[in-house]
């Protein structure tokens, strides 16, 4: 069983893949605190182990993406004293064995290069990555595997939380569909911008970016708030929300 450990600015992710049956079978995600221990780790991860049967012997190769570089030696110490394995962490010169290439490899954060790896072994062409995170991002590859840019936008969640901490009357709303576009009170006039505006901006960007380069790419969306936006639906070729956790695994694998 391969582990991959996704450490994003508002989860932790850790991805169980089963050899066997070539698929991710287990997910689990903690709050990514600057402050967090190895203790704290052990604890919450000791018991969705024992909930589904896994054994740390089980576990041949470990992975980590990261771009909250304080939590990394947490991580690498939970690695070799729980799981009693060293991990591998992915870095600028991980890409060296790779199909896919960036100009800038120490710059371009380590999620984006695994969404990248991941979508190009996928469809070994010119593909667009939108990844719903606490960024919405934008990653393009050419069809010869190399990184033509990234976009990258304020994340749904961190635009109504900006709302929420910027303003004296607007509350912090659940991410759900209004039934319009118009809304007939505060709360769903929120969702309606935010749920609406958001699927335009998608949208519009990849138009923008697929006119710029002159040629249709495929398309595809990750993330874990990659299924909320039902007013997108036909936007994307795939929504694999394993996508970088995937990545992860195919880096990792590349250096060892």
């Amino acid at each position: 069983m391969f582990l991959a450990i996704d450490a994003g600015n508002t989860n932790i992710t850790f991805g169980f893949y089963e050899e066997e049956s070539k698929k991710w079978i287990y997910e689990y995600r903690i709050n990514t605190l600057k402050e967090l221990t190895v203790l704290q780790i052990e604890r919450e991860i000791h018991l969705f182990f024992l909930e589904n049967g896994i054994k740390t012997d089980k576990i041949t190769a470990i992975g980590i993406s990261s771009v909250v570089p304080e939590i990394n030696p947490i991580l690498q110490q939970f690695c070799k004293e729980y799981l009693e394995k060293n991990c591998y962490l992915i870095q600028g010169k991980s890409y060296q064995n790779l199909q896919v290439s960036t100009s800038r490899p120490n710059e371009i954060g380590t999620d984006l290069m695994c969404n990248v790896t991941a979508a190009y072994e996928r469809f070994k062409s010119a593909t667009i990555i939108v990844d719903f995170g606490t960024a919405l991002t934008f990653s393009v590859v050419g069809n010869d595997g190399k990184v033509l840019g990234v976009n990258i936008v304020p994340g749904l969640k961190t635009a109504i939380k900006s709302l929420f901490n910027n303003t004296s009357k607007l509350p912090e709303v659940e991410l759900e569909v209004p039934e319009s576009a118009l809304g007939k009170n505060t709360i769903h006039s929120i969702q309606a911008g935010i749920i609406y505006g958001y699927s335009g901006l998608v949208k519009g960007m990849l138009e923008t970016i697929q006119h710029e380069l002159g040629y249709s790419c495929h398309i595809i969306a990750t993330g874990g708030l990659s299924s909320i936006l039902s007013t997108l639906e036909g936007s994307f070729e795939v929504i694999d929300r394993n996508l970088t956790l995937e990545g992860i695994r195919l880096i990792t694998l590349a250096n060892q």
